[in-house]
Protein backbone atom coordinates (compact mmCIF):
# COMPACT_ATOMS: atom_id res chain seq x y z
CA UNK A 1 0.00 0.00 0.00
CA UNK A 2 1.47 3.31 -1.13
CA UNK A 3 2.29 5.75 1.72
CA UNK A 4 -0.06 8.72 1.73
CA UNK A 5 0.94 11.10 4.01
CA UNK A 6 4.15 12.57 2.44
CA UNK A 7 4.90 15.64 5.14
CA UNK A 8 4.07 16.10 8.05
CA UNK A 9 5.81 19.27 9.92
CA UNK A 10 4.78 21.79 12.51
CA UNK A 11 7.22 25.10 11.25
CA UNK A 12 6.89 28.17 13.30
CA UNK A 13 6.92 31.96 11.90
CA UNK A 14 10.35 32.61 13.98
CA UNK A 15 13.01 30.78 12.60
CA UNK A 16 15.23 31.47 16.12
CA UNK A 17 12.11 29.01 17.57
CA UNK A 18 13.15 31.82 20.11
CA UNK A 19 10.21 33.77 22.37
CA UNK A 20 9.14 36.04 24.72
CA UNK A 21 6.49 35.75 27.19
CA UNK A 22 3.90 38.45 25.57
CA UNK A 23 4.24 37.64 21.93
CA UNK A 24 2.75 35.71 19.63
CA UNK A 25 3.36 32.04 19.02
CA UNK A 26 2.14 31.76 15.29
CA UNK A 27 2.99 29.31 12.33
CA UNK A 28 1.46 26.59 10.28
CA UNK A 29 0.83 23.05 10.72
CA UNK A 30 2.43 21.55 6.68
CA UNK A 31 1.38 17.93 5.17
CA UNK A 32 1.53 17.01 2.05
CA UNK A 33 -0.40 14.27 0.48
CA UNK A 34 -0.32 11.89 -2.13
CA UNK A 35 -3.59 10.47 -2.50
CA UNK A 36 -7.04 11.74 -1.64
CA UNK A 37 -7.14 10.84 2.60
CA UNK A 38 -9.94 11.16 4.52
CA UNK A 39 -9.24 12.68 7.78
CA UNK A 40 -11.29 12.80 11.09
CA UNK A 41 -9.66 15.64 12.67
CA UNK A 42 -6.05 17.65 13.10
CA UNK A 43 -5.56 18.60 16.66
CA UNK A 44 -3.03 20.88 17.95
CA UNK A 45 -1.84 21.14 21.25
CA UNK A 46 0.79 23.52 22.88
CA UNK A 47 2.51 22.78 26.15
CA UNK A 48 4.78 24.62 28.88
CA UNK A 49 5.37 22.69 31.61
CA UNK A 50 8.67 22.12 34.50
CA UNK A 51 9.02 18.93 35.80
CA UNK A 52 11.60 17.86 38.57
CA UNK A 53 12.36 13.90 38.54
CA UNK A 54 15.26 12.17 40.94
CA UNK A 55 15.68 8.87 39.72
CA UNK A 56 15.26 6.87 37.28
CA UNK A 57 12.81 4.12 36.09
CA UNK A 58 11.61 1.77 38.39
CA UNK A 59 14.24 3.64 40.77
CA UNK A 60 12.39 6.84 40.74
CA UNK A 61 12.52 8.61 44.18
CA UNK A 62 10.52 12.50 43.32
CA UNK A 63 8.96 13.71 40.91
CA UNK A 64 6.90 16.65 40.43
CA UNK A 65 5.17 18.84 37.98
CA UNK A 66 3.54 22.48 37.17
CA UNK A 67 2.32 23.28 33.74
CA UNK A 68 2.42 26.84 32.07
CA UNK A 69 0.69 26.43 29.08
CA UNK A 70 -2.02 23.93 28.21
CA UNK A 71 -3.40 24.82 25.16
CA UNK A 72 -5.77 22.51 22.77
CA UNK A 73 -7.23 23.96 19.59
CA UNK A 74 -8.82 21.77 16.14
CA UNK A 75 -7.18 23.29 13.16
CA UNK A 76 -9.41 20.80 11.26
CA UNK A 77 -12.78 18.73 11.82
CA UNK A 78 -15.80 19.16 14.18
CA UNK A 79 -17.01 16.91 17.03
CA UNK A 80 -19.52 14.62 15.07
CA UNK A 81 -18.99 16.21 11.58
CA UNK A 82 -18.22 12.98 10.44
CA UNK A 83 -14.54 12.83 8.49
CA UNK A 84 -13.15 15.12 5.53
CA UNK A 85 -11.50 14.40 2.41
CA UNK A 86 -8.38 15.93 1.52
CA UNK A 87 -7.06 16.19 -1.92
CA UNK A 88 -3.40 15.09 -3.05
CA UNK A 89 -0.66 18.12 -2.63
CA UNK A 90 0.37 20.61 0.33
CA UNK A 91 -1.99 21.60 2.65
CA UNK A 92 -1.68 24.13 5.33
CA UNK A 93 -3.18 24.54 8.68
CA UNK A 94 -2.26 28.26 10.47
CA UNK A 95 -2.17 28.74 14.39
CA UNK A 96 -1.57 31.42 16.48
CA UNK A 97 -1.36 31.86 19.98
CA UNK A 98 -0.40 35.00 22.66
CA UNK A 99 1.96 33.28 24.82
CA UNK A 100 1.11 34.27 28.64
CA UNK A 101 3.47 36.59 30.70
CA UNK A 102 5.68 35.63 33.53
CA UNK A 103 6.58 32.29 31.97
CA UNK A 104 9.82 30.86 33.38
CA UNK A 105 12.58 30.50 30.55
CA UNK A 106 13.61 27.19 29.23
CA UNK A 107 15.87 25.39 31.55
CA UNK A 108 17.44 21.86 31.45
CA UNK A 109 19.19 20.19 34.44
CA UNK A 110 20.22 17.06 35.86
CA UNK A 111 17.15 16.75 37.89
CA UNK A 112 14.76 18.83 36.14
CA UNK A 113 13.42 21.15 33.67
CA UNK A 114 11.51 23.83 32.12
CA UNK A 115 10.69 23.26 28.54
CA UNK A 116 8.42 24.09 26.40
CA UNK A 117 6.81 22.18 22.97
CA UNK A 118 3.76 22.01 20.66
CA UNK A 119 2.31 19.12 19.50
CA UNK A 120 0.14 18.18 16.06
CA UNK A 121 -2.47 14.87 15.59
CA UNK A 122 -4.11 14.20 12.21
CA UNK A 123 -6.43 11.05 12.93
CA UNK A 124 -7.78 8.91 10.23
CA UNK A 125 -11.26 6.78 9.81
CA UNK A 126 -9.14 3.71 9.78
CA UNK A 127 -7.76 4.65 13.13
CA UNK A 128 -4.29 5.18 12.36
CA UNK A 129 -3.23 8.57 14.11
CA UNK A 130 0.27 10.74 12.75
CA UNK A 131 1.96 12.33 15.26
CA UNK A 132 4.56 15.41 15.08
CA UNK A 133 6.08 17.38 17.76
CA UNK A 134 8.61 20.68 17.66
CA UNK A 135 10.06 22.35 20.69
CA UNK A 136 10.25 26.43 20.90
CA UNK A 137 12.44 28.21 23.55
CA UNK A 138 11.33 30.91 25.86
CA UNK A 139 13.56 33.59 27.44
CA UNK A 140 11.73 35.97 30.27
CA UNK A 141 14.17 38.34 30.61
CA UNK A 142 15.68 40.08 33.75
CA UNK A 143 17.02 44.09 33.00
CA UNK A 144 19.22 45.00 35.69
CA UNK A 145 18.46 48.44 34.94
CA UNK A 146 14.71 47.83 36.87
CA UNK A 147 16.14 45.78 40.06
CA UNK A 148 16.47 47.62 43.36
CA UNK A 149 18.89 50.20 42.73
CA UNK A 150 21.59 48.96 45.69
CA UNK A 151 22.21 45.98 43.02
CA UNK A 152 24.11 48.88 41.04
CA UNK A 153 26.39 49.84 44.01
CA UNK A 154 29.44 48.25 45.23
CA UNK A 155 29.30 45.78 48.57
CA UNK A 156 31.57 43.91 50.59
CA UNK A 157 31.87 40.82 53.18
CA UNK A 158 34.72 40.45 55.73
CA UNK A 159 35.14 38.07 58.61
CA UNK A 160 37.53 37.69 61.59
CA UNK A 161 38.25 33.50 62.45
CA UNK A 162 40.68 32.71 65.40
CA UNK A 163 42.97 29.95 64.01
CA UNK A 164 44.54 27.74 66.54
CA UNK A 165 43.93 27.19 70.32
CA UNK A 166 45.58 28.89 73.19
CA UNK A 167 48.92 29.45 72.56
CA UNK A 168 49.57 26.74 70.10
CA UNK A 169 49.26 28.27 66.86
CA UNK A 170 46.46 31.17 68.24
CA UNK A 171 45.55 34.69 66.61
CA UNK A 172 42.94 35.30 64.03
CA UNK A 173 42.53 35.57 60.41
CA UNK A 174 41.23 38.86 59.23
CA UNK A 175 39.25 39.15 56.00
CA UNK A 176 37.48 41.68 54.21
CA UNK A 177 36.12 40.75 50.34
CA UNK A 178 34.15 43.18 48.21
CA UNK A 179 32.22 43.35 44.63
CA UNK A 180 32.66 45.99 41.88
CA UNK A 181 28.32 45.33 42.28
CA UNK A 182 25.88 42.91 42.77
CA UNK A 183 23.85 42.13 39.69
CA UNK A 184 25.95 41.09 36.47
CA UNK A 185 25.10 39.11 32.89
CA UNK A 186 27.07 36.50 31.04
CA UNK A 187 30.07 37.85 29.29
CA UNK A 188 30.97 40.65 31.76
CA UNK A 189 33.86 40.31 34.49
CA UNK A 190 33.11 40.34 37.78
CA UNK A 191 35.80 42.85 39.78
CA UNK A 192 36.98 41.49 43.02
CA UNK A 193 39.20 43.34 45.83
CA UNK A 194 40.12 41.46 49.39
CA UNK A 195 42.56 42.32 51.80
CA UNK A 196 43.59 39.23 54.01
CA UNK A 197 45.63 39.90 57.15
CA UNK A 198 46.92 36.58 58.57
CA UNK A 199 47.68 37.53 62.61
CA UNK A 200 47.64 33.68 63.57
CA UNK A 201 51.13 31.84 63.73
CA UNK A 202 49.19 29.07 61.07
CA UNK A 203 50.12 29.32 57.36
CA UNK A 204 47.62 29.82 55.47
CA UNK A 205 47.99 27.40 52.01
CA UNK A 206 46.23 29.42 49.55
CA UNK A 207 43.24 31.39 49.56
CA UNK A 208 40.63 31.30 46.32
CA UNK A 209 37.64 32.97 44.58
CA UNK A 210 35.36 31.03 43.24
CA UNK A 211 31.93 31.84 40.87
CA UNK A 212 29.82 29.20 41.70
CA UNK A 213 25.94 28.28 40.32
CA UNK A 214 23.62 26.63 43.18
CA UNK A 215 20.72 24.56 41.54
CA UNK A 216 17.83 23.48 43.84
CA UNK A 217 14.96 20.86 42.98
CA UNK A 218 11.64 20.40 44.69
CA UNK A 219 8.81 17.68 44.60
CA UNK A 220 6.06 18.62 46.97
CA UNK A 221 7.11 21.13 48.96
CA UNK A 222 10.42 19.59 49.82
CA UNK A 223 13.93 19.94 48.59
CA UNK A 224 14.73 16.80 46.44
CA UNK A 225 18.24 17.47 45.26
CA UNK A 226 20.79 20.28 44.98
CA UNK A 227 23.65 20.52 42.90
CA UNK A 228 26.70 22.82 42.94
CA UNK A 229 29.06 23.71 39.90
CA UNK A 230 31.91 26.20 40.41
CA UNK A 231 32.15 27.68 36.39
CA UNK A 232 35.49 29.82 37.39
CA UNK A 233 38.32 30.63 39.61
CA UNK A 234 40.78 32.66 41.07
CA UNK A 235 44.01 31.64 43.27
CA UNK A 236 46.53 32.99 45.45
CA UNK A 237 49.03 31.15 47.06
CA UNK A 238 50.59 30.75 50.28
CA UNK A 239 50.55 33.09 53.13
CA UNK A 240 52.88 32.86 56.37
CA UNK A 241 51.92 34.01 59.63
CA UNK A 242 51.94 37.40 60.31
CA UNK A 243 51.47 38.41 56.51
CA UNK A 244 49.29 39.88 54.40
CA UNK A 245 47.52 39.86 50.80
CA UNK A 246 46.02 42.04 48.81
CA UNK A 247 43.56 41.20 45.86
CA UNK A 248 43.35 43.96 43.82
CA UNK A 249 40.17 44.36 40.60
CA UNK A 250 40.73 40.43 40.35
CA UNK A 251 38.32 39.41 37.58
CA UNK A 252 36.03 36.23 37.54
CA UNK A 253 34.34 36.00 33.85
CA UNK A 254 30.60 35.27 33.80
CA UNK A 255 29.92 32.40 31.43
CA UNK A 256 26.67 32.00 29.04
CA UNK A 257 24.04 30.67 31.82
CA UNK A 258 20.03 31.30 32.78
CA UNK A 259 19.09 34.33 34.65
CA UNK A 260 19.17 34.19 38.64
CA UNK A 261 16.10 31.92 39.95
CA UNK A 262 13.88 31.40 36.87
CA UNK A 263 10.76 33.83 38.33
CA UNK A 264 7.67 32.01 37.46
CA UNK A 265 8.71 28.38 38.74
CA UNK A 266 8.11 26.71 41.76
CA UNK A 267 10.20 23.83 41.18
CA UNK A 268 13.76 24.67 40.27
CA UNK A 269 15.66 26.98 41.75
CA UNK A 270 19.07 28.44 40.20
CA UNK A 271 21.44 31.40 42.36
CA UNK A 272 24.95 32.14 42.03
CA UNK A 273 27.49 32.97 44.39
CA UNK A 274 30.89 34.30 44.88
CA UNK A 275 32.93 32.33 47.79
CA UNK A 276 35.64 33.59 48.87
CA UNK A 277 37.91 30.72 50.47
CA UNK A 278 40.48 30.45 52.90
CA UNK A 279 42.64 27.06 53.42
CA UNK A 280 44.68 26.94 56.60
CA UNK A 281 47.43 24.61 56.13
CA UNK A 282 46.50 22.88 59.46
CA UNK A 283 43.73 20.31 59.88
CA UNK A 284 41.25 23.31 60.52
CA UNK A 285 38.32 23.85 58.30
CA UNK A 286 38.43 25.94 55.24
CA UNK A 287 36.60 29.78 56.20
CA UNK A 288 34.18 30.62 53.41
CA UNK A 289 32.83 34.12 52.72
CA UNK A 290 29.55 34.30 51.18
CA UNK A 291 28.61 36.78 48.45
CA UNK A 292 25.48 36.28 46.72
CA UNK A 293 24.71 37.91 43.27
CA UNK A 294 22.32 38.02 40.59
CA UNK A 295 22.65 37.43 37.29
CA UNK A 296 20.01 38.98 34.42
CA UNK A 297 19.71 39.24 30.77
CA UNK A 298 19.81 43.12 30.50
CA UNK A 299 23.19 44.87 31.51
CA UNK A 300 22.58 48.18 33.31
CA UNK A 301 23.50 51.57 31.38
CA UNK A 302 24.98 54.54 32.42
CA UNK A 303 22.56 57.35 32.41
CA UNK A 304 23.86 58.46 28.61
CA UNK A 305 23.14 55.33 26.95
CA UNK A 306 20.33 53.98 25.26
CA UNK A 307 17.97 51.80 26.34
CA UNK A 308 18.41 48.05 26.15
CA UNK A 309 18.25 46.27 22.19
CA UNK A 310 14.73 44.80 22.12
CA UNK A 311 14.57 41.19 22.52
CA UNK A 312 15.04 39.86 19.31
CA UNK A 313 18.39 41.11 19.53
CA UNK A 314 19.00 38.41 22.29
CA UNK A 315 22.04 36.79 21.58
CA UNK A 316 21.89 33.79 19.42
CA UNK A 317 24.21 31.35 21.92
CA UNK A 318 21.37 30.75 23.97
CA UNK A 319 22.33 29.76 28.15
CA UNK A 320 20.09 27.35 28.64
CA UNK A 321 21.32 24.32 27.92
CA UNK A 322 24.48 22.83 29.82
CA UNK A 323 27.16 21.06 27.90
CA UNK A 324 28.26 18.88 31.10
CA UNK A 325 24.93 17.29 31.54
CA UNK A 326 25.96 14.59 29.43
CA UNK A 327 29.58 14.35 30.67
CA UNK A 328 30.65 11.43 32.69
CA UNK A 329 32.10 11.69 36.09
CA UNK A 330 35.83 11.61 36.70
CA UNK A 331 37.09 8.71 38.85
Amino acid sequence: MPRKLLKFLIVFDNTSLLYFPGQFLSGKVLMELQDDTPVLGLHFHVVGEGVVRVGNGRHERLFDKENYIDFRMRLLGEPGHGTSVLSPGIHSFPFKLGLPMGLPSTFLGTHGWVQYYCKAALREPNGLTHKNQQVFIVMNPIDLNLEPPVLAQQFECSVEHRLGVGCVGGGAVVCRVALQRGAYVPGESIALDALLVNNSRTTIRCTRAALTETIQYSAHGKVAAKEVRELASLRHGKLRAGHSDEWRRELLYVPPLPPTNLRGCHLIAVQYDVFFIIEPKSLEKEVKLQLPILLGTYPFRDENDEPPHPPTHYPSTLPIFRPWLHEKPAH
